[in-house]
């Protein structure tokens, strides 16, 4: 089964047309590989990609050099970082599903989700095609 990680409106676009390399958080996480990419709010799995590593805690400085990967205007990071901890998230091999996949969205989750073995395949077959 593939973990879907939630991720808002103002990012999400641009992660799938590869504009956004790196999604920023506030904590660290342990899992590497395929994931499936969640716009928050919509019940909808929009595309995969590969977590490939987690770098950090990022300096002010090392956000202001990379917003290229990030995106985070250069506005926001004048009050600080976003988080007292911030990391970088690394994606690669980002693939956008070209018809969203529904998924039954856990009470409580707010950073991943485990999707289910049905959607889970149905997702590996759009994939394939």
């Amino acid at each position: 089964m593939l973990r879907g990680l939630l991720i808002k409106d103002l990012w999400i676009g641009k992660i799938l047309k590869g504009l956004k390399k790196w999604e920023i958080r506030g904590s660290k996480t342990n899992i590497r590989g395929r994931i499936a990419l969640i716009q928050s709010g919509s019940g909808l799995v929009v595309g995969v990609c590969d977590l490939v590593n987690v770098l950090g805690p990022l300096t002010l400085t090392k956000m202001k050099r990379n917003i290229g990967r990030h995106r985070n205007p250069l506005s926001s990071l004048k009050r600080g970082l976003p988080y007292r901890k911030t990391y970088a998230w690394v994606f690669r091999n980002v693939r956008a599903l070209q018809k969203p996949l529904p998924y039954k969205h856990p009470q409580g989750a707010i950073i991943w989700v485990k999707l289910n073995e049905t959607v889970t395949k149905k997702l590996l077959r759009e994939l394939d095609r």
